[in-house]
């Protein structure tokens, strides 16, 4: 098909010919897909006959055409049809030949899904997809605000049923916890939201649980933390987490016998900001020698050092260290694989620091069950691709009791997994 290009590179309709070239691509593409999935399915069955020699399953032409939004626009794809005439055995019904690339009931692609809670968490409303998205889509089929209100509904339901579901299977190691302040519709004007993220004994990561509290405080905590335990979540091993006191005396209450670890992300800031600017800069490089120290020993020293050089003029600022000092070097005891990933709440903050950093103020407070179904879709998406903690098999050894010294496993120890 021939199409007047304009001299910006346009074509006759108004959108870009590069972006008409890719969405015939991508069309190309996936009815080639298509094509190549239903021929490999009759080509598996291709000796399922009756009584009469014919087999039972056959090309059949094509079902309507259906356009299906994708993230390289909308694609208009005419989807093979089978004709399968086995019957089931248990249910005596017709078996049916079910696209894996294009279900049924497919419209848009799970990666229009992941755009959708980002832009509401950037504070887009329902109303504004349809033009935000028809500029990058080239169409705005299946994005109307009631699909889109639709779809928030669904997505407050999955985030309920999140926080319903049983955690008697699932033992988690290692817990980051912390409370990430964003500009979405949450009711509250200091309300945060409290975010669990938890290591399984097989290194994976995985969000824990994910609710709104307010300003942190030990009883919204409390709160979560006792409903995480009432669905069976074991007490982990060692919980890493900033200095706010809520937290660990939440974490005190539900789950005495886990150990705990200060952040030093938020350590160092809070340091820093108990001196002067001039002396920023040393106490800054002087902190990053304790907690990338060798082992605990040579941390110790290093805080000596540190209180040797600033205690005189600054005694605020070293207090916040010495007085946490074992909380900080807490992460000694474990594997030296693992040091990196528990010396601070680094797996939270870099989740959520870009949306941080780009969230706008909407007017109004909005739903606050929407706001968190959005911010939990996005983790959700974000999961995906988090990668495990360095050596995962030293994991299961952490959960069985194993002791490490220099964050080497001790040799002649019985460890049993747990």
């Amino acid at each position: 098909m021939l199409s007047v290009v304009n001299d910006d590179g346009t074509v006759a309709n108004s959108s870009s010919l590069i972006d008409e070239i890719v969405r015939e691509g991508a069309r190309r593409m996936l009815a080639a897909a298509l094509e190549a999935e239903v021929n490999a399915y009759i080509a598996e069955l291709t000796d399922h006959r009756d009584e009469t020699g014919r087999r039972l399953v056959v090309r059949n032409g094509y079902h309507q055409p259906r356009k299906v939004t994708t993230a390289a626009g909308v694609v208009e794809v005419k989807a093979p049809r089978v004709n399968d005439k086995r019957v089931d055995a248990e249910t005596g019904e017709r078996k049916r030949f079910s696209s894996a690339i294009l279900p049924p009931w497919c419209r848009k692609s799970p990666k229009i899904s992941e755009v959708l809670p980002l832009l509401y968490v950037h504070g887009l409303s329902s109303g504004d997809f349809v033009p935000a998205l028809e500029q990058f889509l080239g169409s705005a089929a299946g994005l109307s605000p009631a699909t889109v209100t639709r779809l928030t509904q669904q997505w407050q339901a999955d985030h309920a049923a999140f926080m319903e579901r049983d955690l008697s299977e699932a033992d988690y190691v290692y817990v980051w916890a912390d409370g990430i302040h964003l500009n979405v519709r949450l009711e509250e004007a200091r309300a945060c939201v409290l975010v669990l993220v938890g290591v399984r004994a097989d290194g994976s990561k995985e969000l824990v649980a994910l609710k709104d509290g307010y300003r942190e405080s030990s009883e919204s905590w409390a709160d979560l933390m006792r409903d995480c335990a009432r669905r069976g979540m074991r007490a982990p091993v060692l919980a890493v987490g900033d200095g706010a006191l809520g937290f660990w005396k939440a974490l005190a209450e539900v789950f005495p016998e886990t150990r705990e670890q200060r952040c030093w992300v938020h350590k160092t800031a809070n340091v820093l900001d108990a001196l002067p600017k001039s002396a920023q800069p040393g106490a800054k490089k002087a902190i990053q020698d304790i907690y990338n120290a060798e082992d605990r020993e040579h941390a110790v020293k290093a805080i000596k050092t540190f209180a040797q050089l600033y205690g005189a003029k600054f005694p605020k600022a070293v207090k916040k260290i010495t007085d946490d000092q074992d909380q900080l070097l807490a992460f000694f005891d474990f594997p030296a694989e693992h040091w990196i990933h528990l010396r601070t709440t680094n797996p939270i903050e870099s989740t959520f620091s870009t949306v941080r950093l780009r969230t706008k103020v909407t007017r109004g407070a909005g739903s606050r069950t929407a706001a968190l179904a959005m911010v939990f879709k996005l983790i959700e998406s974000a999961q995906a691709r988090w990668r495990a903690v360095n050596a995962p098999h030293l994991v299961a050894l952490v959960r069985a009791g194993a002791r490490f010294e220099r964050g080497h496993l001790v040799e002649g120890e019985e460890v049993t997994a747990a």
